[in-house]
């Protein structure tokens, strides 16, 4: 194949571009051998001449077929270089909104940001289990793949992830996390998991940074290993870090921050606990506000650091060690603000003591504040004589403090680093691990230092690393197939890496240089040129002296060595340092203590022994000689990185930063470009372009390629050798390709030449086909026309002769029309011309006459504000005199009163006046207190009155003063106005005229207007007769239309109640699926507890076990009311621990109130419906069908009290009468000394119960009494407050005048003051219960209000409504009381019910106490018992009438059970009846029900329950066991109803089977219990056959090619990957898929099973199958298609043919398929036009708007004759379906499951017909 063979015209080729990297270009004419230039056709039609070097014969890169644009893997393309690489990208970017695509091994993630919902649970459990090849690319794949190469070849793997800041590392990092977190759960209850996902947050915080190309950019490298055992689960991690960037806590450059902890430490400085931190916003220190806004749009940093403390908290760290982090950084942010003062011309400086960010830098890490103030400023020289204190200049100072901040921060991050890995270290032992790398991508800037410099050299390791893992691979996989392969040349950079750490290397030289003590370095710089100026990977830039460039594989960098030795030195003097080590904090102390030994771990057993450090160096004393440099420390943990890597399996993602805009779904090619080559992205495309990179299976090359080849070839059976020989045909070239075992191999571009060559093929026979057509088309076409010539000739001429005529008719009848025209105009203009003189008149003399009226009211208007005016001036000043009057008496009257105060002052000092009005002081003080606060309050009044009044006056005035003002003004204007209105008479004259004319006008048209207004009326009254006729028409069928309305209503009423019966009894199936899982969870804990205890180092059972198990021998009983825990203590009591534990009732108190709702639902919905029936009927009726439902539940609830109350009655009088003949029967009975002591102590019991209710009615009357004492207590208060009250204070007191001694006036003021006080807090007490009892009817008036506002409301609501509406909402509010009265009449009825079964249990009690007592009187011996009873088993096997009983003894249950339970296998009795043992077993309750045992049926039911819970924990996997159960479980359910005697289970009995029912016991309960177990049972049948059917839905539905020559093969070279290969060809099809729903089917049926329990189970199945393969179709590319909608509507058909030949269309399940068959017609369907949208749009219905353009994103064109779906009809689709509510999920919840109903289903089999067959081994069982 030559090259000009695929220059050929129409071939489309790259050219670069300065804008775009790369352009589309189409060549137009072909290419030969010598030609200088290419004749080119861009794609906007320009035509463009490319150059070509004949020297070097460069052509342009080829670009591939449009069908292999978009593929999942890069590595897919025919062409293999750059350009395509980059379009392939770019297109699934833009276009399908792709983030994620395979590059062979490695997974390319751009950045999209934007929050995608591809990353919820679902999608983690739809890759879950999934070869990497079979889905779409995502980080999930990735993860799911390192997952599963660990568990199956228990290898340790590692995820790299690289890339540049702000390309999503960590976020990839993070999700990959979260894919083990939830796949490999930890085995214990200790939450590892969240603990690994919680450290984020914490290294977030402390570790990651605003920049000016990332708002959270991680400024760290990361390796995190999560921990695995031998199940796989996680159980624990272990974090290291490299590469702090130190610098950012001291410099920040513009629009960047500092570490985000300092940001949330200080918005959150208002905190309480955060007082003593003397922080205040970021803005206010200088290491925060550095680079300007220190905010980030969209971030909360309160919030944040919440977030943050919980981490710490759920990680362990102490509140303590909180606070003293937090005080770490808060003085960090102190040492930032010192204010450090130059002296001496800045050779010397100092720091103020009186510094308030250095007392709080002191206080907050608990140092000396005088020594931190000196040796900030000091430093210490020792020699080898003497030590010397120097002082620093102002420029050390500064640098000493930042390496001292830098310091303490590195020290902080490196101990919060520890206590994570602390954390999260576990004591298990680690089988394996995953480790993930966040570490940071291939950086260059303006201006590169140290850290680009150590970044670039850790990405040159990795990148060495990758390349040698990317050949490995390719030639294990050659070596596979068995094809000779030559040696791959890739791209080594080990002498690149040589230069940097070899021996006197970079990093040798720098560490050399740091060592002297005056190095720079510029010197360091200069011997760079001298030693390395040879090798090919460095460069000396021409004008600079100081900077260096390394060739790195990604691209050469320029280094400023400027600042390189002090990075490098990382120099803290060593007095600051022993300062922070004296600390009274003990954690600041330990942060800077020295650490001689550094732990070691090994990674885990199989795997190679590493040891696994800290990558953290030890810190060790500021001894320059002894402590090792940052480039040295960086090297040791990198090449102990290198080692984990080395002994773990790689998986490389490489994350890209579409644009530096950080816009959504903005792609810039010239970034793209450049992250791609810096990745290693490119050098993998060159790797895989050097081999062999496009593979095909022989299947699939034959389906793709079978139109090259000749019959006499297709004809061969061995389609390899047909494949062969179609290729040495084609490629002459044997080196262009190699055959392997499985696969062909092709060089690059040789698919594209193939596909050339099939769209040759097509093309010919195309134009072959279009040749045929269009030849007789056009014959066709000319026939018709000249057919339809003659017929136009022979009526085009008729049409001109007559359009002749016409012409001549309508020129005669214009002249005529035009002189009548004329003469009309002219008229019309006079008139016209007339009318408006008269107007003008009118207006004119109109206007004269409005100006002379205007100035009449001016002048009017004039006196009337002078009278006004002058009327208030007199007013004010009579008011003025009138307050001065009465300022005047008030002077004069205090006055007087001061005079008479000061008399009655001297008057009140005498002794005998004192003594004289001793008596009663306290009520005349009291009163002359009242009479000072009225005064005060009138006082008050008064003066805020009279404030108010000079306020007003005040105004007034002001007021005034304008107004006469502007009446001056006014009066110097009106000459002025004169003129005016002069002027303004003369207009208004010329308007009056004007006005008359148009009046005259105006009248002519009035009296015009109102003939046609008579005609329009009588035209109106016909209308509107007409109108009448129609609106009764339309009356007539709104009401019919009314009713059927209403009729509408009530359907989607009884619907809407449907649905809500279904979620109800969904949550309740949930409930008990809960309840069954915790149960299950209960025991395997106690099974693991004694598994323990016996072989302490045996492992406990999987934890995937059936949770159908619950154990008879620990007591659950837990009630929520006190009658039912007083039930469960008498059962303990009577029956013993370990049988009252499996009472089942216990267990039914958890659903009793579903069950309540469902009965309240039912009688709800036939009230309504009985009302409707009424309604109908007459309006009258339908009113007492509102009333009446109320009183008959009253009256029946009436009436069943009034039963209830008299069946206590009997009950307590029966229980009395025991009780004599109790007594009685003891007193003569006394043979038996045992008997009668156990008597006496019963009746003594009783007695003593007598006796405590008799001191119980005794206290309760005490209380009556006391409680009335106090009532009469509160009444005389009452009275005594009443009678003080009134008397009145005016009243004489006889005694007063009397003289009284001084100790008997005290006395008796003493007993006045305490009277006083009792009757005070009597008063107080009183109050208080007076304002309670107001505020109670306060409330109860208020709520009476509301509840009458809402009445009134709703009753004005309907007046407004329609009388059907109306009626539909009384019946409403008719229910919802009836409901709320319903309710509390049920509360009440429980009640009693409970107070009733407690009496009949005790009466039980006692009957049964009495007749083992009547038993032991009669004294037979005991053989004669024995022999009796088996006289008895052999007279009832001679009798004839079988009864439908079977009688058991007690001891021989155990036996029953495990005959007719345990060790019963369903194949024993299928020659049998269906359902064989649950008629035995009714028959044997029905015989103890016989017998009035109730012990007997509580423990056969409850040893049944746990017998078939333990049958299905065993066989907890077996279809057949779990079906057989299934339908057992439900015969005896139904059997209990059937038999139970209630009237509604009855209908279709037989008199035969009425007779066979049950006649003393109500199992209601136990058929509840029984209920819940048939769910659970269901539960377990759909899981099993979910498991089985699982694996084969994927391979049946969607990869199954029942109709041949649909082939969907991917038109590209797809290449499985490793964990895909291992597993083999295990693909199902369809018709096997249909055999196992067959299987089951038949399995079901021939058990007996209801019909419609198997309609639902296969209901279920088809939902998880249509969820299944629709999940999968959306995360797959490969199988969007035209064709594979073909096969995949295909195969819906036979799904749903089998569900109508098992006559099963009615259950539903083909509902359930309706997402996946839409979805097949989605992708048969046009994709083209507007009106393809809203088609889809109709059809879809069922899908939600994400799948359907997740669809459409993933549609992929099988050929080249097929177009791709365009963006723009994407956008189109979304529009159309903006206004759909769909859920937000993608995929569907395959686990879902539809709630179960068991509906009644009657048995026709009468008991007594029922065979015991000798194969059960049932001897045992007699007959009754």
């Amino acid at each position: 194949m030559s090259t000009t063979q695929l220059y050929t015209k129409y071939t489309r080729v790259w050219i670069p571009d300065p804008d775009d990297v790369w352009r589309s270009a189409e060549i137009i004419k072909d290419y030969k051998e010598g030609d200088k230039s290419l004749q080119l056709k861009l794609e906007d039609e320009t035509l463009y001449e490319y150059p070509i070097d004949l020297q070097g014969n460069e052509l342009p890169f080829l670009r591939n077929p449009d069908i292999l644009v978009g593929q999942n893997d890069l590595t897919a393309l025919s062409y293999l270089h750059e350009p395509a690489v980059l379009h392939n990208l770019k297109v699934r970017f833009l276009e399908s909104n792709h983030i994620y695509t395979y590059c062979g091994i490695v997974l390319v993630a751009i950045n999209p940001y934007e929050q995608l919902p591809i990353y919820e649970q679902d999608v983690i459990y739809a890759y879950s289990g999934q070869n990497m090849g079979d889905m779409d690319p995502h980080i999930f794949a990735v993860a799911e793949e390192a997952y599963k190469q660990m568990a199956r070849e228990e290898k340790n793997q590692s995820i790299i992830v690289s890339g540049e800041s702000g390309a999503g590392k960590t976020v990839s990092a993070k999700y990959a996390m979260r894919f083990f977190a939830t796949v490999g759960g930890s085995a214990s209850e200790t939450n590892i998991e969240a603990k690994v996902l919680a450290s984020s947050p914490i290294m977030e915080a402390i570790g990651n940074a605003k920049t000016t190309r990332n708002d959270n950019s991680s400024r760290f490298g990361k390796y995190i290993q999560i921990g695995f055992d031998k199940r796989f689960h996680i159980i624990g991690a272990n974090m290291r870090t490299y590469l702090l960037e130190k610098s950012r806590v001291v410099f920040q450059a513009e629009d960047e921050r500092n570490y985000h902890i300092f940001y949330q430490l200080c918005a959150s400085a208002s905190l309480p606990e955060f007082k003593d931190l003397g922080l205040t916003c970021a803005e206010d220190f200088f290491y925060t506000s550095q680079g300007g806004d220190t905010s980030i749009d969209g971030v909360d940093d309160a919030d944040d650091f919440e977030k943050t403390r919980h981490a710490f908290t759920l990680l362990g760290v102490k509140e303590s060690h909180q606070m003293i982090i937090f005080r770490i950084i808060a003085a960090i942010l102190h040492l930032g603000n010192l204010e450090i003062q130059g002296e001496r011309d800045g050779e010397a400086c100092s720091v103020s003591s009186e510094d308030e960010h250095l007392s709080n830098f002191c206080s907050l890490l608990g140092v000396e504040h005088s020594q931190m103030q000196h040796w900030l400023c000091h430093r210490k020289l020792v020699t080898t004589a003497e030590t010397y204190v120097k002082s620093m200049s102002l420029h050390q100072v500064v640098n000493a403090r930042n390496a001292l901040a830098k310091h303490i921060y590195a020290q902080l991050f490196n101990w919060i680093v520890q206590h994570i890995n602390k954390a999260l270290h576990t004591t298990v032992k680690q089988h394996s691990f995953i480790g993930v790398l966040d570490i940071y991508g291939f950086e260059t800037f303006e201006v590169n230092s140290f850290e680009q410099f150590c970044i670039n050299y850790a990405n040159e390791k990795l990148q060495q690393q990758f390349n040698s893992h990317v050949f490995k691979l390719e030639q294990e996989e050659y070596m596979k197939e068995e094809i000779p392969w030559t040696l791959i040349d890739f791209y080594d950079n080990q002498p690149c890496i040589d230069l940097i750490e070899a021996k006197l290397g970079i990093l040798d030289l720098l560490d050399e240089e740091c060592k002297v003590p005056k190095g720079t370095d510029q010197n360091w710089a200069q011997k760079l040129y001298d030693r390395h100026a040879a090798s090919q990977h460095f460069q000396k830039p021409r004008m600079s002296n100081t900077s260096f460039i390394v060739l790195h594989f990604a691209d050469k960098v320029e280094y400023q060595s400027e600042g390189f030795l002090e990075k490098n030195r990382d120099t803290v003097y060593e007095e600051q340092i022993n300062i922070l080590k004296a600390s009274k904090y003990q954690m600041v102390a330990d942060l800077f203590q020295e650490e001689d030994t550094v732990p070691t771990t090994a990674v885990g057993k199989g795997a190679p022994r590493i040891s696994v450090r800290s990558a953290r160096p030890a810190f060790k004393a500021a001894n320059k000689e002894h402590r090792k440099t940052v480039g040295h420390q960086f090297r040791n943990s990198l090449h102990l990185l290198m080692e984990t890597l080395n002994a773990t399996t790689p998986h490389y993602v490489r994350c890209i930063k579409p644009n530096d805009e950080k816009l959504p779904f903005k792609f810039d090619p010239k970034r793209a470009v450049q992250q791609l080559r810096a990745c290693g992205v490119l050098e993998t495309i060159r790797i895989s372009a050097a081999g062999f990179p496009s593979r095909w299976s022989y299947p699939d090359f034959f389906n793709r390629y079978r139109v090259l080849m000749n019959k006499r070839d297709l004809s061969k059976n061995d389609k390899r050798q047909i494949c062969q020989t179609l290729l040495e045909d084609l490629i002459k070239d044997p080196d262009k390709f190699q055959f392997g075992r499985t696969k062909i191999f092709f060089r690059a571009g040789q698919v594209a030449y193939l596909e050339k060559l099939r769209a040759d093929k097509f093309r010919a026979a195309t134009i072959m086909i279009q040749k045929t057509v269009r030849g007789w088309l056009q014959r066709t076409k000319y026939q018709r026309l000249r057919r339809a010539t003659l017929v136009l000739q022979r009526y085009a001429r008729g049409c001109l002769a007559r359009r002749l005529a016409e012409h001549l008719r309508r020129t005669r009848a214009a002249i005529i029309l035009q002189k009548q025209y004329r003469m009309l105009r002219i008229r019309r203009a006079f008139q016209r011309i007339r009318n408006a003189t008269l107007t003008i008149q009118a207006f004119a003399r109109g206007m004269f006459v409005k100006r002379i009226y205007h100035q009449m009211l001016i002048e009017h208007k004039a006196i009337i504000l002078q009278k006004y005016v002058r009327g208030w001036l007199a007013r004010v000043r009579f008011r003025r005199l009138r307050a001065a009057a009465v300022v005047l008496q008030c002077h004069l009257r205090r006055l007087r009163a001061q005079r008479q105060l000061r008399a009655l002052r001297i008057e009140a000092r005498s002794a005998q006046h004192l003594k004289k009005l001793n008596i009663g002081m306290e009520n005349k003080v009291v009163q002359l207190q009242r009479k000072v606060d009225e005064q005060n309050k009138e006082y008050k009044l008064l003066n805020e009155q009279l404030s108010m009044l000079t306020s007003a006056h005040s105004s007034e005035v002001e007021k005034l003063k304008k107004e006469l003002q502007q009446y001056q003004q006014s009066q110097r204007g009106d000459d002025n106005q004169l003129l005016s209105l002069q002027g303004e008479m003369e207009q208004l004259r010329m308007e009056l005229e004007k006005a008359h004319g148009e009046r005259e006008v105006i009248e002519d048209s009035h009296g015009k207007e109102k003939d046609l207004l008579r005609k329009r009326i009588s035209d109106l009254e016909e209308e509107n007769a007409l109108l009448k006729q129609e609106k009764e028409e339309l009356n007539r069928r709104i009401l019919c239309q009314s009713e059927d309305e209403f009729a509408r209503n009530t359907v989607e009423e009884n619907i809407q109640m449907k649905k809500e019966l279904e979620e109800e009894r969904s949550r309740y199936q949930n409930l008990v699926k809960e309840y069954s899982s915790l149960e299950q969870r209960y025991d395997n804990l106690r099974d693991e507890m004694t598994i323990i205890k016996q072989a302490p180092g045996h492992r406990r059972n999987p934890s995937n076990q059936s949770s159908l198990e619950s154990d008879s021998n620990n007591p659950s009983i837990c009630t929520s009311e006190i009658g039912d825990t007083e039930d469960v203590i008498q059962q303990v009591e009577e029956v013993g621990m370990e049988k009252a534990a499996m009472d089942m009732t216990l267990f039914l108190k958890l659903q009793k109130r579903v069950r309540e709702l469902e009965l309240e639902r039912k009688k709800l919905q036939t009230q309504l419906e009985k009302k409707e029936q009424e309604r109908q009927k007459s309006q009258v009726i339908e009113t007492k069908t509102q009333v009446t439902p109320e009183h008959e539940d009253f009256a029946y609830n009436s009436l069943k009290r009034q039963e209830l109350e008299s069946e206590n009655k009997k009950l307590k009088n029966e229980l009395n009468e025991l009780r004599k003949a109790i007594a009685d029967h003891a007193t003569q009975n006394n043979s038996s000394n045992d008997m009668r002591d156990s008597y006496n102590l019963l009746l003594n019991q009783l007695k003593s119960a007598n006796e405590e209710l008799e001191v119980r009615k005794e206290e309760v009357l005490i209380l009556r009494s006391q409680i009335m004492k106090a009532a009469q207590q509160k009444d005389m208060g009452k009275n005594m407050v009443k009678e003080r009250e009134s008397i009145s204070p005016n009243a004489s007191w006889p005694n007063s005048d009397r003289h009284v001694d001084q100790e008997d006036a005290i006395e008796a003021y003493q007993g006045m003051c305490e009277t006083n006080r009792l009757l005070e807090a009597q008063l107080q007490d009183q109050r208080r219960e007076h304002e309670e009892e107001m505020e109670a009817l306060r409330n109860q008036v208020d709520l009476m209000q509301e509840e009458l506002e809402k009445q009134q409301q709703a009753f004005l609501q309907t007046l407004q409504l329609s009388p059907e509406v109306q009626v539909e909402f009384g019946l409403q509010q008719e229910i919802t009381r009836l409901t709320n009265e319903n309710l509390d009449l049920k509360e009440l009825l429980e009640k009693l019910e409970k107070n009733e079964k407690k009496l009949k249990k005790q009466l039980k009690i006692y009957m049964k106490k009495i007749q083992d007592f009547e038993a032991s009187q009669t004294m037979v011996p005991v053989e004669r018992r024995s022999h009796e009873r088996n006289m008895q088993v052999a007279v009832q096997r001679k009798e004839k009438d079988f009864q439908g009983m079977l009688e058991y003894y007690k001891e021989d249950e155990p036996l029953l059970i495990r005959n007719l339970i345990t060790d019963l296998k369903p194949q024993a009795v299928s020659a049998t009846v269906p359902c064989l043992p649950a008629y035995i077993l009714y028959m044997c309750i029905r015989h103890a029900d016989y017998i009035n045992d109730d012990q007997k049926v509580h423990s056969l039911l409850t040893s049944t329950i746990n017998g078939v819970k333990k049958v299905l924990k065993k066989h907890h996997d077996d279809f057949e066991m779990t079906s057989f159960w299934l339908a057992n479980t439900c015969r005896l359910l139904h059997c209990l109803k059937q038999y139970s005697g209630e009237e509604g289970f009855m209908t279709q009995n037989t008199a035969k089977q009425n007779e066979h029912c049950l006649k003393n016991f109500d199992l209601t309960e136990y058929r509840q219990v029984l209920g819940h177990l048939s769910i659970q049972i269901y539960q377990q049948l759909i899981n099993i056959a979910g498991g089985i059917l699982q694996p084969m839905i994927v391979p049946a539905v969607l990869e199954n090619e029942s109709i041949q020559g649909l082939s969907s093969v991917k038109p590209m070279g797809y290449r499985k990957y490793s964990s895909a290969v291992a597993e083999g060809d295990s693909s199902y099809s369809l018709d096997e898929m249909i055999r196992q729903l067959n299987t089951f089917h038949s399995i079901m049926c021939d058990q007996g099973l209801d019909p419609e329990i198997i309609q639902q189970v296969f209901k279920q199945l088809f939902y998880m199958i249509n969820a299944v393969a629709l999940n999968n179709l959306l995360l797959r590319k490969d199988v969007c298609s035209w064709s594979t909608g073909m096969q995949l509507r295909f195969n819906i058909s036979q799904l749903e043919e089998w569900l109508r030949g098992k006559n099963l269309q009615q259950s539903g399940a083909a509902q359930t398929l309706e997402p996946l068959i839409q979805a097949a017609q989605l992708l048969q369907l046009k994709k083209k036009t507007s009106e393809d949208a809203e088609a889809i749009c109709s059809l879809c219905t069922s899908l939600t708007t994400q799948q359907i353009v997740k669809i459409l994103n993933l549609y992929t064109p099988v050929n080249e004759f097929e177009e791709r779906v365009t963006v723009a009809f994407i956008r189109n689709i979304q529009k159309h379906l903006q206004e759909r509510n769909d859920p937000p999920q993608l995929l569907l919840d395959f686990k879902h499951m539809f709630p179960v109903l068991f509906p009644f289903n009657p048995s026709a089999i009468t008991m007594d017909s029922i065979h015991l067959p000798a194969s059960l081994n049932l001897d045992f069982l007699n007959k009754v």
